[in-house]
């Protein structure tokens, strides 16, 4: 039995892939520093050490719109897949993509009647609904 040339290619590439990361992490743990210090659990970013030692805690409602933006993105891209291939698909493809089109707009009204594309806290939006409210008129 032979083996062809892109079977010996594909297992050269999953070896040297596995290789290179044995390496890095190899590497890291023989040469990375092993010192501790006061401040090296502490959070760092940008070259600036944080303010306050309290974490800051987003509601879950943010996650949730970010898990919706990257739905909403990767269906953007079917519907571009969809346009580079137009002619290929014909009026049966047209139909479909607006069919698709329909479902993800009923979908983005949905989501926003029942609130889910609000990350602000439920507090804050009563008391920005109590502001924009008319004042009762005293008789």
């Amino acid at each position: 039995m032979t083996t062809s040339p892109e079977f010996w290619s594909t297992a050269f590439f999953i070896v040297a892939t596995f290789g290179i990361c044995a390496l890095m992490l190899g590497g890291s743990a023989l040469l990375g520093g092993r010192a501790g210090g006061r401040a090296k659990n502490d959070p760092f970013e940008s070259g600036v050490v944080s303010a306050s030692p309290e974490h800051l805690r987003f509601s879950a409602k943010f996650y949730l719109v970010a898990v919706f933006f990257v739905i909403f993105d990767v269906e953007a891209l079917f519907l571009y897949a969809w346009a580079i291939s137009v002619r290929e698909a014909g009026w049966a493809g047209f139909v479909e993509a607006l069919i698709f089109i329909f479902i993800l707009l009923a979908s983005l009204v949905y989501l926003a009647r029942i609130g889910a594309l609000d990350w602000a806290p439920a507090a804050i939006s009563r008391r920005k609904k109590r502001a924009t409210e008319p004042a009762p008129v005293a008789h």
